[in-house]
């Protein structure tokens, strides 16, 4: 059993209780919530309400989620982009558009049904089932390197370096506004937002700190070309910090205007450089990617209004 909790801020007074917990959780529908209550899951002020209870503003939630039985994810035959690999682990250059694990409701054409097949089952099982091999994340349409341990002992050792901040990793964005410095670090730290808790945002309150490093590669009429250097990897983290300092990344549809530049299908951000410590060999490891042909094509329409 796994039990969460929640307070219920002023602004969410008046929701109903299912619609607040779908909310809340990203992987649960309304109906699968109203269920959970119903199957008294979830308590308000140590009593159980009803599915569509008022929430009011202080109304203390607990919610105990049974375990899952989960699906096993299965191989699937998805061409994959390698740039490194070894008996220990690999590296794949992630498309835009390919989510990285299976979940709720979308268990195929993940990185991980592709890493099955190509690995023939020598993935690292520390995060699960569904998770197989997987020491980090990236964003969906987010692009670019990532790791992926093939055996415990490179998964806890390349865990341990990212919770050092020894994994160095280095990306590219092309962001609204122009700046005024060339480089600058961003220190402001990241948790849940207090209403749309599908999104992350810059908050004192149960939030963890992150720091992003950036520097202005290319400077364009209403546009900045930059490369990110991540010191923390919390959710959403660089979206978040350019969102915050007034530059989102251009195309986000989550952080960005509402007038979302639709032809770069999401935003324009791509993982292009890591640098770690092979776990079995002490080598340190350098690798980089080109820019892809959504990213590139993109700057090349900025070009004839460079500044």
């Amino acid at each position: 059993m796994n039990e969460k909790s929640y307070v219920v801020s002023d602004e969410n007074s008046g929701e109903r209780i299912d619609s607040y917990i779908a909310a809340a959780e990203e992987e649960l529908s309304r109906s699968a919530a109203a269920k959970l209550i119903s199957d008294g899951f979830v308590s308000v002020n140590g009593k159980l309400p009803a599915k569509n209870y008022k929430l009011k503003a202080g109304d203390c939630i607990v919610m105990t989620v049974p375990e899952p039985v989960l699906p096993q994810a299965l191989p699937e035959n998805i061409p994959l982009d390698i740039v490194y690999e070894d008996d220990d682990l690999l590296v794949v250059n992630k498309p835009k558009n390919m989510v990285v694990h299976p979940a709720v409701g979308n268990y195929t054409g993940t990185l991980v049904n592709a890493l099955l097949y190509h690995c023939k089952g020598s993935l690292s099982g520390i995060n699960g089932v569904l998770r197989p091999g997987i020491v980090h994340r990236i964003d969906k349409d987010t692009s670019g390197l990532l790791i992926v341990a093939k055996n415990d002992f490179s998964h806890r050792l390349l865990a341990e370096q990212i919770k050092a901040h020894s994994f160095t990793r280095k990306y590219q964005a092309v962001v609204y506004g122009n700046f005024k410095n060339d480089e600058g670090v961003i220190n402001a730290p990241i948790g849940r937002h207090p209403v749309e808790r599908k999104k992350m945002t810059v908050t004192e309150k149960n939030s963890k700190n992150a720091l992003t490093h950036y520097r202005v590669l290319g400077r364009y009429t209403g546009f900045t070309h930059l490369e990110l250097i991540l010191e923390t990897g919390r959710t959403h983290q660089i979206r978040v910090h350019m969102a915050h300092i007034g530059h989102p990344v251009a195309g986000d549809p989550v952080y960005g205007p509402g007038k979302v530049i639709k032809s770069l299908s999401g935003q324009c951000l791509h993982a292009y450089y890591i640098s770690f410590t092979h776990p079995r060999t002490g080598e340190i490891i350098e690798l980089s990617t080109d820019l892809p042909e959504y990213f590139t094509n993109f700057l090349k329409s900025l070009e004839k209004n460079s500044i």
